[in-house]
C-alpha cells in the first residue's frame, strides 16, 4: 500500500479516537480535554495538509452527486471543526487561562455545538470513506475472494449498532445538543468509560453506515 496512504489512515484513526476522547469531557476532566484539544488541533492542520492537492483542484472539474455530497461535508466538517478549536481557547481553564473567558456561556454553547456537528459530520465522512478503508483493510489482512457469509454478518452487525445507535441518541438527547438546547443538563458524570465508548461508537455507526448505504445506492442510479 502506498506510504501517503497508511499515514493518511493512521492520522483520521488517530483523530477519530482523539475525537471520541474529546466527547467524553466528565469521565476525562478539563485538562486531558483541553489537551487532547490541543493533539486534535495539530492533527487537523497535518490532515488537511496531506490532503493540500484536494483543495487545489476543488472548482477545476465537473462532480457527480456523490463527489458534491463529499465536498460539501468536507467543507462543513472544517468549518465546524475549525470554530469548535478555536472557540475553546476563550474558555479554557488549564492551558490558556491568561486569556479565558470563564463565564462566557455563549461561546461555551458555541463550543459544544460545534463540537457535535463535527462529531456528526465525522462519522459522515468516515461513511463516504468506508468502501476504501474496508478494501484497504482486506489487503492488509490478504483477503482477495469475497464472502456471502461474511457479508452477511457484517450487515446484520451493522443493523444491530444501527438500532442501538438510535436508541441511545434518543436517550442522551443527541437532539438537543445538536441545537444548544440545555447543552450541559444530561452529561452522567458517573457512567463507566466502556458505556460511554459504546454508546458513541453506536452513535456513529448510525452515521457511518448510513451514508456508506445511501453512496452505494447513488452509484447504483448512477450506473443504471
Amino acid at each position: 500500500m502506498n506510504p501517503n496512504m497508511i499515514i493518511r489512515l493512521v492520522i483520521d484513526l488517530v483523530m477519530t479516537v482523539l475525537m471520541l476522547v474529546a466527547m467524553a469531557y466528565p469521565i476525562t476532566g478539563n485538562t486531558v480535554h483541553e489537551w487532547v484539544g490541543v493533539f486534535l488541533f495539530v492533527l487537523f492542520i497535518v490532515h488537511n495538509f496531506f490532503n493540500r492537492r484536494w483543495y487545489k483542484t476543488l472548482f477545476k472539474r465537473k462532480y457527480k452527486v456523490q463527489q458534491i455530497l463529499s465536498i460539501v461535508v468536507n467543507l462543513l466538517f472544517l468549518v465546524t471543526i475549525a470554530v469548535a478549536l478555536i472557540s475553546s481557547v476563550p474558555i479554557s481553564r488549564d492551558l490558556f487561562p491568561l486569556i479565558s473567558m470563564n463565564n462566557n456561556m455563549i461561546m461555551r454553547e458555541i463550543h459544544v455545538l460545534t463540537a457535535y456537528w463535527a462529531f456528526i459530520l465525522m462519522a459522515v465522512h468516515i461513511g463516504m470513506s468506508w468502501g476504501r478503508m474496508i478494501n484497504a483493510a482486506r489487503k492488509m489482512a490478504g483477503i482477495t475472494t469475497a464472502s456471502r457469509v461474511r457479508t452477511i454478518v457484517f450487515r446484520v452487525l451493522a443493523v444491530l449498532i444501527v438500532v442501538y445507535g438510535v436508541q441511545i441518541s434518543f436517550e442522551r438527547n443527541m437532539g438537543s445538543k445538536l441545537l444548544i438546547y440545555n447543552p450541559f443538563g444530561d452529561w452522567g458524570f458517573e457512567e463507566s468509560t466502556v458505556s460511554f465508548l459504546i454508546d458513541y461508537l453506536a452513535v456513529m455507526g448510525i452515521y457511518i453506515s448510513g451514508t456508506h448505504y445511501i453512496l452505494k445506492f447513488i452509484q447504483k442510479r448512477e450506473v443504471n
